[in-house]
Parts: structure tokens; C-alpha cells; sequence
């Protein structure tokens, strides 16, 4: 992961309202969830959420998937693992392996 793209997805997590609705998604696992839940869940007004799922999606944090009418959200783990590969690349004194079980527990078919 390139340190443009990280800094991009700290900056998208480093908002109240984005991180509890990653948060949110990351509980929610595959199933994800729709905006409307979301708004509902986090007690937010769409259109604020609909603005905070632009800034996760162009981060790579969400993807979405139409059904009918709503649109159903999913965390995207593989981006979260990619972050957290890029800040522990140089862990445990130079031994980025041993920081590797780590990294394979994040895993979801998300």
C-alpha cells in the first residue's frame, strides 16, 4: 500500500461519524448492511450518511451493491488488512513475520 492511500484512509477514519459507520459494517460481516439501517442504526440523517459513505467508498473502505431500491454496504476487510500490513510492515524489531498472524485473522468474504 502506497502512503498516499494510507493517509487517505486514516483521514476517511478519522471522523466520528465514518468510523462508526465502518465500525458498524465491520460487525455486520457479510450480510452488510442497507443505507437505510445504516441511518436508522447510527441515528444520522441520509443525506449526512450518504456523504460519509462517499468518502469510505473513495477511500476503498465500503463497496455497495444495488438492491431494487436500496443500496447494501460491505466493509472492505481486504483494505483494512492492507492498512494494518503497511503500519506493522516494520514490526517487532525488523521481524515483520512475526506480526503475520495478525494480519491472517483479518479475513472476511466481505
Amino acid at each position: 500500500m502506497e502512503k498516499s492511500s494510507v493517509l487517505t484512509v486514516l483521514s476517511a477514519l478519522a471522523h466520528d461519524t465514518r468510523l462508526d459507520v465502518f465500525r458498524l459494517l465491520v460487525r455486520a460481516g457479510p450480510e452488510g448492511m442497507t443505507a437505510g439501517s445504516l441511518a436508522a442504526t447510527l441515528d444520522i440523517r441520509s443525506n449526512t450518511l450518504s456523504n460519509n459513505l462517499v468518502i469510505l467508498s473513495a477511500a476503498g473502505l465500503v463497496r455497495s451493491a444495488r438492491e431494487g431500491r436500496a443500496i447494501r454496504y460491505f466493509a472492505r476487510m481486504e483494505q483494512m488488512r492492507d492498512l494494518l500490513g503497511f503500519l506493522m510492515e516494520d514490526c517487532c524489531g525488523g521481524q515483520p513475520e512475526l506480526c503475520q498472524p495478525v494480519l491472517d485473522q483479518i479475513t472476511c468474504p466481505c
